[in-house]
């Protein structure tokens, strides 16, 4: 009995984080100007480094949606990309789910 009422108690609290993951990414300011391109539209931009981004995919017992960890992953790039000097990011390798590598350029002017 005492195993339910924790249980009753914990998976509410661990669905509230779960839903709230998104909003515990920073939006970098600039960040809003950076866009992501394919490695074809790249070809003249100035490379500027790579980043790899990480967040949680599963919280407790929750997994979250791949939709909105690759999200999370995109917000991430685009603020190492404000902190690079870049304006653009290109998604890379995910060797996991909540895990990518992102190049990034400066394209515009």
């Amino acid at each position: 009995m005492r195993n339910i009422k924790a249980m009753l108690v914990l998976l509410p609290m661990v669905a509230v984080l779960g839903g709230c993951a998104s909003d515990l990414i920073e939006v970098r300011q600039g960040s809003d100007r950076v866009s992501l391109a394919d490695a074809s539209q790249v070809a003249s931009c100035q490379p500027k480094g790579a980043i790899t981004v990480s967040v949680l995919a599963k919280v407790g017992l929750f997994t979250r949606s791949v939709k909105d960890v690759d999200a999370d992953l995109l917000q991430l790039a685009k603020n190492g990309a404000v902190d690079a000097g870049g304006d653009t990011v290109v998604k890379g390798d995910r060797p996991e789910i909540g895990r990518r590598t992102f190049s990034i350029y400066k394209c515009r002017p």
